[in-house]
Parts: structure tokens; C-alpha cells; sequence
């Protein structure tokens, strides 16, 4: 009986039925024959991996250029990880591929002097599907320069925002539309749309209509010429980034309705936010970046999109500004989450010649456990809001159990009942070192800042652990220590505390506007951005001797940052002696700081 509901719920969903039930369930547009047609047919119909080479390149927030060479390695890079093991089914080519004259149709002439023939052959000979990257309508601007000409075929389409083209007007969506259609002729699978400005419009139209009517016009436009050329080519994968809707920029806000379920009738995905670090402060950077995404999948599913139709876009390893020049730090983790948020489009951004062969052979086994799990479409999210550092996870059930993935972004170990009903036996499969998680039944531990996997019935097995990750060190205690801060200038708070034996320090500050909220500080992407431990400054002393720190918030953070953390190592400091502690920003603005310290115990 199990098994056939199982296999009745995921029919039902790989049919659109699923999700557009719940859609109506979280408050979306009331039912209409025209949208459940559209859910019948709109959506990837199983598990997807695309690998996408934005990070591994990066010219926004930094000044690393796409070049065939560059694209070319990493093609060959997932040929080598697809030998061992690793499935990938598209290469996604991100932005500035194109030449700024060609109008979409070109390639960037220096830097891919022969066109793309060479990497679209590559990717069919080796049964990986190629797919572009293409702004809807933004010139994209850089200062005073644009990253694209205006094109005869375009006119008629200039607006009084110069960087944007409308889309109900002049030539631009018909000339687009003949241009996407090129590109699938030559055998283009996979089309990633970005940058979508819908306000763009000229003046003589600004003054017939609302700005809110020129919005609709714009929106109308797209989707009927996605839908068309959908129906034209019902093969590709279709996918939305930036533009269309979603409140992305810090993980505190109230959530609000920001995305238009229309967009489900023409995207098969929709990304919720490349990864930043979140509001919640954590010792681990990275962490905190996790919880960024975890908490935008959150904030899609509250707005009715199922979360098989959200992209986290949650892995990036790479050597660019655009992931912090995070290369393979805590990679792990992160691939977990990327695939237990339980998106059928799961996309890997960045340079794969960091992963080594054990590497691989680790995300390997990692990628067949939870799309096993996908795709029955049975993921559903439990506990607190991320970005209210509430523990939380993400539940996927299959034929054979159920795995449930949780971190505790807390600076406290958190105790969690698992939403589990039947089960025979349960193992802790994956964990963050340091911190053993205490696991009874169903009842679980956790450390502050871990996550942890846990696996029911079959996925209880030795043969499905994923080992611990010793990168990754929680302390096995934690204290929040008694400490009076106050005010001692402006932006700047100041106290004191007495030490622990044998523990460290650690110690989180943040930063709040006038509106109580979290106030991030940018310092701008490299390579000449300022880091981030130039905005926040945390000084600890005993007596005259300032006292060293261990920090990872010391980056070129393009996304902005609003707190700070640090560590004093016991054995820097005399226990019996208090410690002064000083927390400043360097912000002009005058901000409410909070601070809190805590002892920590590592192994």
C-alpha cells in the first residue's frame, strides 16, 4: 500500500498536479483551466544536474573573463567527473559569451574567435546538453559602458532607463525571439533567462500609461513569447533567474507575496537568490551562507512554488568574487543541501577541477542518495525559520525510508523531534565534526551551526553513510558568557567578561538600523573592494596585551555583510584575569551595535 501511494504521489506530481494543489493550498490565483493546462506541461519531468560556469569566471564582482579556453576546461573537467561517477546532464554557458555587437547572434570575437562549434560538438559527443545564458532585456551597464550595442533590428524598443529594451514595443522581443530560436536549431537545450527589467518603457509610452500597466505589458509580452517558444521547441529546459520576483537581498524581512505564480506557467525553474551570507551570524562563514539559501527556498514555498520548481542555486565553489573566493571550503555541506531542498533542477556553479577523484567519488554517492529521493517528489521542510537561527531541515521520502537533513543555526545545541511517523531503525548518515550528535529513535542532538544527515529504514545502512566532515569543527560545548556591553562611542560597544578555563572565547557582533533590522555594510567585490574586517573591527584585550583573533569574515563580500564573529584560543589568555572585549563598525550612519560571547569547548 506504502509503495503505491508513493508511486500515485510522484505521478501525480511529475504531472503538475501535485504542485498546482499546492499552489491553491498557499493562497496563489484561484483555479482556471488555461493554468492547470499549463502545469500539465511545464516543469522538468525528473531530476536534472546542470553545471553552470558562472564562478568559475566572473566579470561583476571581479575581473576574471570567459574565454573558450576557460569553458573548455571545465568541460573537460566534468568529462572527468562523469567518469567517475558523477552524472551531469547540461553545460550551461553563462553571461558574456556574446559579441556586444552581435545582438545575441555572435560570439565574443576575441575570446572565442572560432564561435562556439567547438564546445557544442564537445558537449553532444560526450551526451551533455549545452544551454545559454541571456539577460531578457538589459544592455547590462558597467559604469558608462555597456556590455551590449544597440542593434538596427531593435529599434523602436529604447527606453528612458538606457540600459533596458521594451518588450511590447519596437523590434527587440521579435528580433530576440528569431534569435533564441537560432541557437535551438543548433541544438541548444537549455535556456537561462536573467536580468528581467518588465518597468523599462520610453517617455511618449510613460505618458499614456501606468508605470504598473507598463509592467503587465512588459510581463504579457515575455510570457507569450516564452509560451510560444515553448510550444515550438517543447524539448528545452527553460529556466528563470533575476527579475522575477522574490526578496533576496538579506534573509530578515517579513516574507511578502513577491512571486508571480504566472511564471510557472512558462519557467520549468525559478532560482531564489545566487548565495550570500545570511543575517545569522556564525563563527563557520559558510554556514551562514547555507542558511541563506535554505531560508530563500522557504520564502518561495510560502509563496505557492513547489519546491521541486526552486532552484537554490546553492553550490558554488570557485576562485571568483561572485563566491568569495571560497574554493572548496565546506563543500560538502553544501552539496547535502543542494540536493535536500528538494529542487529537480539541481545546478553546480564554478570551478570543478578543485574536486580531487575522492572528491567525486564522494559527490557521486551523495547525488544518487537524495535523487533517489527526488524524484518521488516527496520533500517536504520542517522546524523554525532559518533566518531566525531556528533549527530547521528538510525531510525526502522514498520507496525504501526517509532522510532528513537539519541545521541548527543557533549558538546552542538544539534538540529536535523529526517529523518521522513509521520506521524500524535510524542512523545518523552524515555530520559536521567535532560535536557527536546524539540520536535516539528519532530524537536528535544537534551541535551549534551543524548540520547533520539522518537516515530511516533502508537509508539506516552503513552502505549510505557520507561519513563526517572534519573541515567542518563544532565545538562539543557551548556557554553564553555574562557580559555587559555599552555604548562607548558611537557605533562602537565595549565590556567585559571573565574567561572560562580551557575554553575559548567566541564572540558575534551585529549591526541594526533605525528600523531594528540587520544593517549590512558593502565594501564592494574585487579586486578593489575593501574587506570586510576593514567595516567591523573586534578588539580583545587583558590588561596592555591585545589578544589575537580567528576570524573568517575577513572577505570582499559583494552582497554586503551586517555582522562580525571571532575567536580567542584559551591559550592565549590568563583565566583568572577578565577579558575586554570592544566591537565596532566603521559605518558612517549612526547604528545600534549588539554583541554576545560565549565559551566554547573543541575537542
Amino acid at each position: 500500500m506504502k509503495r503505491r501511494q508513493l508511486i500515485k504521489n510522484a505521478m501525480a506530481l511529475s504531472l503538475g498536479l501535485t504542485p498546482f494543489a499546492k499552489l491553491l493550498s498557499n493562497g496563489a490565483d484561484s483555479y482556471s483551466p488555461e493554468k492547470s493546462a499549463a502545469l500539465l506541461v511545464i516543469g522538468p519531468r525528473q531530476p536534472i544536474t546542470i553545471y553552470n560556469n558562472w564562478s568559475s569566471y566572473d566579470e561583476l564582482s571581479d575581473n576574471i573573463p570567459l574565454t573558450e579556453t576557460l569553458a573548455m576546461k571545465e568541460l573537460n573537467e566534468l568529462i572527468r567527473l562523469k567518469k567517475s561517477g558523477v552524472h551531469f546532464d547540461y553545460y550551461v554557458m553563462d553571461a558574456f559569451w556574446f559579441d556586444i555587437a552581435g545582438g545575441f547572434r555572435t560570439w565574443h570575437k576575441q575570446r572565442w574567435p572560432n564561435g562556439p562549434d567547438k564546445w557544442l560538438e564537445t558537449c553532444k559527443a560526450n551526451d551533455i546538453k549545452p544551454g545559454m545564458w541571456f539577460p531578457v532585456n538589459d544592455r547590462i551597464a558597467s559604469g558608462d559602458s555597456f556590455f551590449l550595442d544597440m542593434i538596427p533590428e531593435w529599434e523602436g524598443s529604447e527606453t528612458t532607463v538606457p540600459k533596458a529594451l521594451c518588450l511590447f514595443k519596437g523590434g527587440f522581443l521579435k528580433h530576440f525571439t528569431g534569435t533564441l530560436q537560432m541557437w535551438a536549431d543548433r541544438g541548444v537545450k537549455a535556456f537561462k533567462f536573467d536580468f528581467a527589467r518588465f518597468g523599462a518603457a520610453s517617455e511618449e509610452t510613460q505618458k499614456i500609461y501606468l508605470q504598473s500597466e507598463i509592467e503587465e505589458m512588459n510581463k504579457a509580452a515575455f510570457i507569450n513569447a516564452l509560451k510560444d517558444f515553448r510550444q515550438k521547441n517543447p524539448d528545452v529546459l527553460i529556466i528563470g533567474y533575476n527579475g522575477f520576483g522574490g526578496e533576496m537581498a538579506n534573509t530578515y524581512a517579513p516574507f511578502h507575496k513577491s512571486v508571480d505564480s504566472r511564471w510557472l506557467e512558462v519557467f520549468d525553474t525559478l532560482y531564489c537568490g545566487d548565495p550570500r551570507i545570511s543575517d545569522v551570524p556564525a563563527m563557520n562563514i559558510w554556514r551562514s551562507q547555507d542558511i541563506y539559501s535554505d531560508h530563500m527556498v522557504r520564502q518561495y514555498e510560502l509563496n505557492g512554488i513547489p519546491l521541486h520548481r526552486i532552484d537554490n542555486c546553492g553550490f558554488m565553489i570557485g576562485v571568483a568574487g561572485t563566491c568569495y573566493k571560497r574554493a572548496t571550503n565546506a563543500w560538502k555541506g553544501m552539496q547535502i543541501l543542494e540536493l535536500a531542498r528538494g529542487g529537480w533542477v539541481n545546478v553546480y556553479h564554478g570551478n570543478m577541477e578543485l574536486l580531487s577523484e575522492n572528491d567525486a567519488q564522494w559527490f557521486s554517492r551523495t547525488q544518487k542518495l537524495f535523487t533517489e529521493l527526488q524524484q518521488f517528489g516527496l520533500t517536504s521542510t520542517f522546524g523554525g525559520m532559518p533566518g531566525k537561527a531556528e533549527p530547521y531541515g528538510f525531510m525526502a521520502k522514498g520507496l525504501k525510508g526517509t532522510v532528513c537533513t537539519m541545521v541548527n543555526p543557533s549558538q546552542a545545541l538544539a534538540d529536535l523531534e523529526l517529523p518521522v511517523t513509521k520506521f524500524t531503525k535510524s542512523a545518523l548518515i552524515y555530520t559536521d565534526g567535532g560535536f557527536n550528535p546524539l540520536l535516539k529513535e528519532k530524537a536528535v542532538t544537534i551541535g551549534p551551526e551543524q548540520l547533520i544527515v539522518v537516515g530511516f529504514d533502508e537509508y539506516a545502512n552503513e552502505k549510505y553513510s557520507l561519513g563526517v566532515d572534519e573541515t567542518v569543527i563544532i565545538p562539543v560545548s557551548i556557554e553564553k558568557l555574562s557580559a555587559d556591553f555599552n555604548e562607548t562611542e558611537k557605533n562602537t560597544v565595549s565590556g567585559s567578561v571573565n574567561p572560562v578555563k580551557g575554553k575559548d572565547i567566541r564572540i558575534l557582533f551585529q549591526q541594526f538600523g533605525p528600523d531594528k533590522f540587520p544593517r549590512r555594510s558593502w565594501g564592494g567585490a574585487p579586486p578593489n573592494g575593501k574587506k570586510m574586517d576593514e567595516f567591523f573591527k573586534i578588539k580583545v584585550t587583558q590588561g596592555k596585551k591585545t589578544l589575537p583573533l580567528v576570524i573568517q569574515y575577513d572577505k570582499m563580500i559583494w552582497s554586503g555583510l551586517s555582522w562580525a564573529a571571532a575567536e580567542v584560543k584559551g591559550s592565549s589568555f590568563d583565566t583568572s584575569l577578565p577579558i575586554n572585549i570592544q566591537c565596532k563598525t566603521t559605518e558612517a550612519e549612526s547604528l545600534t551595535i549588539k554583541a554576545e560571547v560565549y565559551a566554547v569547548l573543541y575537542k
